[in-house]
């Protein structure tokens, strides 16, 4: 049988998919809870997910194992109008 190890890079992608994960589903759980207590510890779960998440995306990219593509300005323009035009209709 050939064993094979999966390599630093392999081990951190499925780190960052599992943190995605947990941001996922701490914010539904987070979202849909009524109860003071328990949004307070998804909130938690959340915030501890996502910093652990920026943190792997961050080693990634700086290992030149993640590239993403920077937006151009009317990209940003157009995000900008429309995320403003959906928070204030009128």
């Amino acid at each position: 049988m050939d064993e094979r190890s999966l390599t630093e890079r392999e081990i951190l992608q499925l780190c960052l998919e599992l943190e995605k994960a947990r941001c996922t589903g701490s914010g539904r759980s987070l979202l849909e809870s009524a109860h003071d207590e328990l949004r307070d510890i998804y909130n938690q779960c959340f915030e501890h997910a996502s910093t652990n998440q920026y943190k792997i995306f961050s080693y990634l990219e700086q290992k030149g194992w993640y590239e993403t593509e920077l937006a151009a300005q009317e990209q940003v323009v157009k995000v900008q109008e429309l995320m403003q035009n959906n928070l204030h209709p009128n």
